[in-house]
């Protein structure tokens, strides 16, 4: 009896992986690009990943310590008094002036002033992620007086005024027209003070005068004044590194 049922063995469709990682390469240069793009937006205009050079933040901010900094926090307000920021090294660039070098950032080997393309995009990338670069010229620090006012330092603590030619203390260093200014702080983080004497400084409209948390070990506002406004790349909110830190500030 013949059969009406015709059996018949479908064969697989032809594989495609010769033609798939053809196509993955061919893409992958767009896809770099695309990333490294996404990347440089972040890093110019929303959040980038700072390295901790040095002992001048402890113990808030330690040695190797890797920091988050928004850099919209100050497009819509202003500085505050205790923000933790970072800005550009006010120190004279030792490439185009003489002058001071920054202790802050002092390496064993000099800044070299005729970096080639090849390590500024090593660098960049470095500072995408937070790493060291050794040519890193920017600092971090605390807010501790604003525009327009005067402050002084009388063993190890801080006065600040406001009013025009006012003085924050007397000639024996009592409070005279200043308040006190004091900021949260225990053995793990916040200002540690010392038993620095600052005599009376204006800060000017749009400046701001820092101090680092480690008084004893800081180059801050006592040795190179108050910084610019225009300076400041943004507020640094978070330590994301090492994990066992993580850390609002």
């Amino acid at each position: 009896m013949d059969s009406d049922v015709v059996s018949t063995t479908e064969s697989p469709p032809p594989s495609d992986s010769g033609g798939g990682a053809l196509r993955f390469l061919k893409e992958l240069p767009v896809l770099i690009a695309l990333a490294l793009g996404i990347a440089l937006l972040i890093k110019a205009f929303l959040v980038q990943a700072f390295y901790i050079p040095s002992a001048s933040m402890e113990p808030t901010l330690r040695q190797g310590d890797r920091v988050l900094v928004n850099k919209l926090s100050y497009r819509f307000g202003h500085p505050h008094r205790g923000d933790v920021i970072v800005f550009r090294d006010p120190y004279p660039n030792p490439c185009t002036a003489a002058g001071q070098s920054n202790p802050d950032t002092a390496l064993e080997n000099p800044v070299s002033c005729n970096r080639g393309i090849a390590h500024r995009v090593l660098n960049w990338f470095a500072e995408v992620f937070g790493l060291p670069t050794g040519d890193t010229r920017d600092f971090i620090k605390r807010i501790v007086a604003l525009p327009g006012e005067t402050v002084a330092l009388q063993n190890g603590k801080v006065y600040v005024c406001s009013k025009p030619d006012c003085r924050p203390v007397d000639s024996r260093g009592q409070p005279l027209d200043g308040h006190l200014v004091s900021f949260k702080h225990d053995s793990r983080e916040g200002p540690q003070n010392d038993e620095d004497t600052v005599p009376a400084y204006h800060v000017p409209k749009g400046d701001y005068w820092v101090l680092g948390d480690n008084r004893a070990n800081s180059s801050d506002s006592r040795v190179f004044h108050a910084i610019k406004a225009t300076s400041i790349i943004g507020k640094a909110f978070v330590v994301v590194w090492p994990p066992n830190r993580f850390l609002g500030l």
